[in-house]
Formats: C-alpha cells, sequence, structure tokens
C-alpha cells in the first residue's frame, strides 16, 4: 500500500505543515488505520509506504518480483486505487530521474539483466501498450513515431513471444496461441533494442509517451485528469542459452487500473458517457475481484472470461503465474467518505 502525499490546497487543518487525515501508518510498516466516523479500522498488508516514501522505495520492494519475468514467469504489477490516489504517478511518474515510476524502472531492469547475460543467452524484448476502455480494447501504440524499428519476424525458436507481431491493425481480438497463452491479435509489438541500453530506453520512452497522448482521460470531481480505461504496458521476454539450448519465455504485465468512484461522486452523472464508462469501471474491478476470490477459496471455475481485463491477464492470475497489487490511497478526509 502506498499513501501519497497532500497536494497544494488539499487538507482542512489550519496548520498547513500538518493537514487532518483518516489515515494513520503504523510504525512497523505493515498496516494502517482508517479513523471512522463511529470507529476505527486497522488492516494489514505485506508492506505499506507512507507519504513520504519514494520512488526508490517503492521499486525496491518490487525488483525482485520485476525479475522473476526474466527468469521465465509471467508477472503482473496492478496499481490499483479511487480517482486521484496517485496511481498513474506510481506506475509511470515523471521525467528521467528519481521520479520515474515502476514501468521505466522495471525495463531498465529487465534491459541491463539481459545485456549482462549476453554472453550465454540470447535475448528478444518485444513491447506493446493496450487500454481496456468500455470492454473495448484500444492500442495506444497505433501512432507510434516513425523512428521506432518494428520487426516482423523473430527466431523460429522464439516464436514463445506473441505470434502477432505487427505494426498493428484496426481489429483487436483476444486469442490464445498453440501453448495456451492469452494475447492480443492486431496488436502493435514493438522489438526493443536490449544490446543498447540508451537505444532500449529511448524507445521505450517513446513508446510511454505515445500511450499516453492516446489514453482516454476525462475530468471529473475527484480528478482534473481521470483515468477513464484500464492501461495494460507488456514485455513479452524468451532467451536462448546459446550452449545449452534451453529456451525460456516470460511477460512482465504492468497495469494502471481505472480510477474506481462512486457515481454520486461524479460532477455529472447525467453525463450518459461518463456514467458508461464509470458503470464499466467499476464491474471489470468487480469482476478482478472475483478472479481473486475464486483463486484464493481453490474453485472449480474461475471466471476469467468475465471481463477482457482478467481474460488477457489470465497467464498471470493462475497457474505459475504472479501478481502483485499496489494499492495507492489518498490521504484527504474527501477521499475517505
Amino acid at each position: 500500500v502506498r499513501v501519497r502525499p497532500f497536494l497544494e490546497g488539499e487538507g482542512t487543518s489550519k496548520d498547513r505543515n500538518h493537514p487532518v487525515t483518516p489515515i494513520n501508518v503504523v510504525e512497523a510498516g505493515n498496516a494502517l488505520t482508517l479513523f471512522g466516523k463511529h470507529e476505527d479500522a486497522t488492516f494489514q498488508f505485506d508492506k505499506v509506504y507512507g507519504p513520504s516514501s519514494t520512488q526508490d522505495n517503492i521499486f525496491e520492494e518490487l525488483s525482485d518480483f520485476v525479475q522473476s519475468a526474466l527468469d521465465g514467469y509471467s508477472a503482473c504489477i496492478f496499481a490499483y486505487g479511487q480517482t486521484g490516489s496517485g496511481k498513474t504517478h506510481t506506475m509511470q511518474g515523471e521525467g528521467f530521474g528519481d521520479m520515474r515510476g515502476i514501468t521505466p524502472r522495471a525495463v531498465e531492469q529487465i534491459l541491463r539483466a539481459g545485456n549482462l547475460m549476453q554472453h550465454t543467452w540470447n535475448f528478444y524484448v518485444q513491447a506493446n501498450f493496450v487500454e481496456i476502455y468500455n470492454e473495448k480494447l484500444v492500442d495506444l501504440l497505433v501512432d507510434i513515431e516513425e523512428e521506432i524499428e518494428f520487426s516482423n519476424s523473430c527466431d523460429d525458436e522464439m516464436m514463445t513471444l506473441n505470434p502477432g507481431i505487427n505494426r498493428g491493425s484496426s481489429k483487436l481480438t483476444l486469442r490464445k496461441d498453440v501453448l495456451g497463452q492469452t494475447y492480443v491479435e492486431g496488436l502493435t509489438n514493438v522489438m526493443i533494442d536490449i544490446s543498447d541500453i540508451d537505444k532500449g530506453m529511448a524507445m521505450i520512452n517513446s513508446i510511454l509517451k505515445c500511450a499516453s497522448r492516446a489514453r482516454s482521460v476525462a475530468a471529473t470531481k475527484m480528478n482534473d485528469r481521470s483515468s477513464r480505461s484500464h492501461s495494460v504496458f507488456t514485455l513479452d521476454i524468451a532467451g536462448k542459452n546459446m550452449e545449452s539450448g534451453a529456451v525460456t519465455a516470460g511477460s512482465l504485465h504492468l497495469v494502471d487500473l481505472a480510477g474506481s468512484e462512486r457515481l454520486k461522486s461524479l460532477e455529472d452523472a447525467v453525463d450518459p458517457q461518463q456514467l458508461k464508462e464509470t458503470v464499466n469501471i467499476n464491474k471489470s474491478l468487480s469482476c478482478l475481484g472475483d478472479v481473486f476470490s475464486s483463486l484464493a477459496s481453490d474453485a472449480t471455475h474461475v471466471p476469467y472470461r468475465n471481463s477482457k481485463l482478467t481474460y488477457l491477464l489470465q497467464n498471470c492470475l493462475g497457474g505459475e503465474g504472479k501478481s502483485c497489487m499496489v494499492v495507492n490511497l489518498s490521504p484527504t478526509m474527501e477521499s475517505s467518505n
């Protein structure tokens, strides 16, 4: 869990240095207390970061998890929280320095680790970025800059990568490959240069900028730029050991979930488009919760197909996949209500 700091103008205390908040992070860093109108409630988590936490602190906790994708696992990191809680800042961040978020840091770690292993391994890394808006798939890289190098083929033995490697098409469809892995057919995929880390990171930065421009956003009462969709950045990684011939395949999905909102919190709930967006956002988040509940209870049926989000990420959520949820919280009294 990450509690973001107060932004300028937030808080109701007369003392601006100590604005009022309903959240108290316990000293041990693995729980927080919410102060309610009638009673307080304490919740336990694997780790809780207060408002003074940095982007470095968050990624350090996730570094080993990111490495598992290079080791051949399907791994997924979610950023979850209500509108205005800091999800996009946690995932994308800003600039090229200390304010970078999980996504650019994770890619850099993968590229550096793969680069160091080049004397014994050949690695192929490709990236794509898809938006799930009102249960429709949208390619966020349709307008990627021309200088980005695309690849339409790879080593036949490396075809554990998503088979639909191309510049993208107008129709996107969820499919399963011969190994039972879910992928998006028709999605733009970009082969990332792993031999030159600076060049590889420049390509990633171009991808993130292109996706940011294309993502569906709108102004709401909770935030003047609220993400109205789920965005899923994916790195597909395939490796071949040049000595033994062993082949590995993994993937890393970095998911910025749409901001959850109560319908009555919308500034203009009579706007039919915004109403539809909110209904679809909340429904897909409920479906994600249903999948987690089914997996936790060892249910015979797990409802992956109830939403595009859970179907797309099925490989990470079940089986040998790995998932981590970063819950983002706003410290304001308004958000607690």
